[in-house]
């Protein structure tokens, strides 16, 4: 199967001569197809999108999300203040903390965001600090387990995130006791959800749950639509999803008795597919079982493999054509640091380019200096140009907040 060496008419080998590897490169016309295809599933429904800016959150792709009609959900203040700085308004953006200082907390209601709460504890500090001048939103715990990864299944028994379902009891309390404006409910099961039904068993449980609160204005079924990552991997039907969870959530609002908003959290399935990693092989090496092809990145700038044991999928961008054989692809990070196991791929000699592919989410925004190494550079293609949105570190970047003392 031949696979891509243009991005919208740009060739990839182009904007690795021009800007260096290894290098991010993101179709920003992928980025709108993916939230435009969510629009269209959830048409008949007051819908909002709110982006998971963890999955990507370089300034350049927050702002075509933005343009794009999609809102964000952001899990720390930094990404707050960069969702405020790609032009998304305080009122827009949903905050998600995960065990997160008062102080924090007491931040994020100065800038105007909606919170989302997801402790006892916290909701009873809201409730004695705020009474009902704060509209929240409350994250349940559906004890669902859901997704092909336990790290990244968040809505089981055992899971930190989120308020048990099993202590409703509890939240209705506090909410009483302290007249809490509960604005929203939500659920956000995990990541890489084939399945529709999966989402309504989280849906269902809300609905549920809803019928306790009489001012609600949304519910949030999280996100975690499924990409496929090897060629025999399958996606979610958006269409499908689209079409059950609004009939489902029509029928529930009408016994309900109002129309409320539908919102939804997508990160990867926005993200991912758009994204191309770029590096370069360093050395082809031999041993006595394996193919290596050493490259000029590793887990420092993709850690997804490594620490999820993710496949992305890998081609020789240099040589398309004619024989091929097994690699291990590694990097150049000291321990063990496999991007790509026993891979067929035409060919490799040094100096050739490959590509990850599905590198958009949770790839530079888990990036680190490991080993004194620098991050690379980003690049948006968007209406046929490549435009650099974040420069190749330098190593002064790296001293940029250390202090020298003399010893």
């Amino acid at each position: 199967m031949q696979q891509p060496s243009h991005i919208q008419g740009i060739a990839l080998e182009t904007l690795a001569k021009d800007f260096g590897t290894p290098l991010y490169v993101y179709d920003g016309e992928k980025i709108v197809q993916q939230i435009q295809s969510l629009q269209t599933a959830f048409s008949a429904v007051p819908l909002r999108i709110k982006y998971a800016t963890k999955a990507l959150s370089s300034l350049s792709v927050l702002r075509l999300i933005r343009k794009a009609g999609a809102e964000l959900d952001a899990v720390s203040i930094g990404e707050i203040k960069l969702g405020l700085l790609a032009g998304c308004p305080a009122s827009e953006i949903m905050y998600t903390p995960s065990g997160v200082g008062f102080d924090e907390i007491q931040e994020a209601v100065q800038i105007g965001v909606m919170i989302n709460v997801d402790s006892l504890p916290l909701l009873e500090m809201i409730g004695q600090t705020y009474g009902s001048s704060l509209k929240i939103c409350i994250r349940l715990n559906p004890h669902i387990l859901a997704g092909g990864n336990l790290k990244i299944s968040v809505g089981h028994k055992e899971s930190k995130f989120g308020i048990s379902i099993e202590q409703l009891p509890e939240i209705l309390e506090l909410v009483q006791r302290y007249q809490i404006s509960v604005a929203g409910l939500h659920v956000h099961t995990g990541s890489d959800i084939y399945d529709a039904e999966v989402f309504l068993k989280g849906g269902n449980i809300l609905f549920e749950a809803a019928m306790l609160f009489p001012d609600l204005r949304f519910l949030d079924f999280g996100g975690g639509f499924k990409v496929a990552y090897s060629p025999e991997d399958s996606a979610t039907d958006i269409t499908q999803l689209g079409k059950v969870v609004s009939t489902a959530f029509q029928t529930f609002c009408e016994k309900y008795g109002r129309q409320l908003e539908l919102w939804i959290e997508p990160g990867k399935y926005l993200v991912s597919e758009a994204g191309y990693f770029i590096v370069k092989a360093t050395v082809v090496k031999e041993s006595p079982t394996l193919h290596f092809v050493g490259v000029d990145s590793g887990l420092n700038h993709l850690i997804r493999p490594m620490m999820y044991d993710a496949y992305h999928d890998i081609y020789n961008l240099s040589n398309q054509e004619g024989a091929t054989a097994s690699y291990t692809v590694v990097g150049y990070i000291c321990e063990t640091d496999t991007l790509a196991s026993q891979r067929q791929l035409h060919v490799v000699k040094e100096g050739d380019l490959l590509v990850l592919k599905n590198a958009g989410a949770y790839g530079f925004t888990m990036s680190s200096n490991y080993n004194a190494r620098l991050r690379p550079a980003e690049v948006l293609i968007w209406e046929g140009k490549a435009h650099l949105i974040r420069k190749r570190e330098q190593f002064e970047d790296l001293l940029h907040n250390q202090i020298s003392i003399d010893l």
